[in-house]
């Protein structure tokens, strides 16, 4: 397995010491894995992506990265693994005065020497490697222009172009449609899917976007309170499990009646 947690309790960041953001989780995630992480706002999808990347340490549990425990190997080790997967958060760290085309090239950080780094800044090292990446997000005439010109979709897809330059094998991608176009979203996926499967890599994308999820991909992990309601086949996903999941749990009447909504409506196809 790529990726394995057993009974993993982890705090939220900066929170007291009694808060938990994922509670005794368990999961096993193959090489090559493509699943969605879905569920309502505050479930621990964000706190989970960190904790695989080893960026949150778990209070307790047990946690294996490619088949090292980061958090029983020395600092240099964990470095050398973190630099095998790519954590693209929500909201890109992008400094708004750099150029596009750095920004892009900043996916191979880990693989580079200290010079390199510094080199590139002055002269981009490979501005052709950005530039195919950005064309697949349809953002190759973005190459040279500042990062604070761009929307905030565009920076989102910016984001997913420096995934693309780096050499990971694991892609922990944390809700990269939020500022897209249904048109936009659906293509944006297929890429990350595209990419992970050219390179056999494994690709953890959450999602609010529910039938984005159930569309493309083949297995689906909901999470609630910090645990997993259910880790299916996307086609066992059901109608009803997704209202479930969702629904309001301040709002505990008898009589309570959820908002009507039709899942199957202009459902996206993948």
């Amino acid at each position: 397995m790529t990726l394995q947690l057993h009974k993993v309790s982890v705090h939220h960041a900066g929170a007291a010491a009694h808060a938990l953001a994922l509670r005794e989780l368990s999961l096993d995630v193959a090489q090559g894995e493509q699943i969605a992480l879905i569920g309502p706002s505050g479930a621990g999808k964000t706190s989970l992506l960190h904790t695989l990347a080893c960026a949150l340490r778990p209070a307790s549990g047990s946690l294996h990265i490619l088949g090292s425990s980061p958090w029983q190997i020395a600092s240099s080790e964990r470095h050398a693994l973190r630099a095998r997967m790519f954590l693209a958060p929500q909201t890109p760290p992008l400094p708004p005065r750099q150029r596009v085309v750095n920004a892009v090239l900043a996916g191979r950080l880990p693989q580079w020497s200290l010079w390199t780094a510094i080199r590139s800044l002055l002269a981009p090292v490979d501005p052709r490697a950005a530039w195919e990446a950005l064309g697949k997000f349809k953002l190759q005439d973005k190459l040279y222009a500042r990062v604070d010109r761009l929307s905030g979709g565009e920076r989102q897809r910016c984001g997913m172009a420096r995934a693309l330059v780096s050499n990971a094998e694991v892609f922990l991608v944390d809700e990269p449609l939020s500022a897209l176009d249904p048109t936009l979203a659906v293509q944006t996926i297929h890429v990350l899917q595209a990419e992970a499967q050219a390179r056999n890599a494994t690709l953890i994308c959450s999602l609010h976007q529910v039938e984005i999820a159930r569309a493309c991909f083949a297995r689906i992990i909901a999470l609630r309170d910090g645990q997993v309601v259910f880790d299916l086949p996307s086609s066992e996903v059901s109608d009803a499990l997704i209202e479930q999941l969702y629904r309001n749990k301040m709002d505990t009447s008898p009589d309570f009646e959820p908002i009507d909504v039709d899942l199957n409506a202009a459902r996206p196809r993948c």
